[in-house]
């Protein structure tokens, strides 16, 4: 029965796998076909020259803004704009019973400007709905991860952040969604922009610091690099994939890390009046633990709030 199961969960693990390259790919088509008239547009090249440094930190975005401009702004982790990005991960092949595992991170990032330094903080909530044994699962509140930058307030095309990094223990579950430990370590920041481009990377590293005693100690590793093309109109092409390491994992049980490969496509819109980033992507984990998932179709809406002037 158990084997039956597991071949089962298998299959759906790689239809559920199979309908989101199928997306992608198709998001992909659509997105190709869509280039030639956004590009060649001469009202979104002016926007385009007008606004070519509104990624850049003390580039203080207003309501009318292009989507271009918002684009490019969504892309900066140091970017002067509040956002609340919803991005939601369907992991897939969790576990010896190849479940899926749902997983949204509500992030809502804060810029605090001042005339020589701006102060970036960006909040990480995760609600996790993790699988047990073969049908059970259980859902709750992860441990929030905070993280501040200070980072220079003039525009540049290539501009740093540099700040610490929190994990809080706040899940609902200690026992599987959190650490059960306080946990602090530096965190970094480096972006580079420059034409349709932008590119760089987030990391950081935490150690635990307090909390229960009888949990394992935390020495865990976090990056994001990505690089997108934006493609004018508010599309853009790109990758941000998400590398993890548990540096205090047993390495008896597979790999320490989990590594990433893939594509997304995003475009800029309005839902009414809200300015909003929508993200489709399909990631492909090419390394990972043993037992964790082997890949991740991810979906966004990222709510920007340009400031009125």
């Amino acid at each position: 029965m158990r084997t039956n199961q597991r071949v089962n969960n298998r299959d759906e693990g790689a239809k559920m796998r199979a309908w989101a390259r199928l997306l992608v790919l198709a998001m992909c088509c659509w997105l190709a076909l869509s280039v030639p008239v956004a590009a060649h547009d001469p009202a979104n090249e002016q926007a385009e020259e007008a606004t070519e440094d509104q990624g850049a930190p003390d580039a203080v975005l207003d309501e009318d803004a292009s989507a271009d401009a918002l684009a490019k702004a969504a892309q900066n982790p140091l970017a002067s704009l509040i956002t609340v990005p919803m991005m939601a991960n369907f992991n897939a092949g969790v576990g010896d019973y190849d479940r899926r595992m749902f997983n949204l991170n509500v992030m809502p990032v804060i810029p605090i400007t001042g005339k020589k330094w701006n102060v970036i903080t960006r909040t990480m909530i995760p609600i996790n709905s993790v699988p047990i044994d073969e049908t059970g699962s259980v859902f709750g509140l992860g441990d929030i991860n905070f993280n501040m930058y200070w980072t220079p307030a003039k525009a540049s095309s290539l501009t740093w952040g540099i700040g610490p990094s929190l994990r809080l223990p706040t899940a609902s579950n200690q026992e599987v969604l959190g650490s059960g430990k306080f946990s602090i370590g530096p965190t970094g920041v480096l972006f580079y922009g420059v034409g349709p481009w932008t590119m760089g990377a987030v990391a950081s590293n935490v150690w635990s610091v307090a909390g229960e005693s009888d949990r394992s100690d935390v020495n865990s590793f976090f990056a994001q690099w990505f690089i997108n093309y934006n493609f004018g109109n508010g599309w853009a092409l790109g990758t941000v994939p998400i590398i993890t390491c548990d540096w205090n994992a047993d390495v008896g049980t597979g790999d320490r890390c989990t590594i990433p490969f893939g594509l997304q496509i995003s475009k800029v819109t309005k839902i009414g009046k809200q300015s909003v980033n929508l993200l489709v992507g399909y990631y492909e984990n090419v390394r990972h633990p043993e037992g964790a998932a082997d890949s991740q179709a991810r979906i966004q809406i990222n709510f920007m709030f340009p400031q009125s002037n």
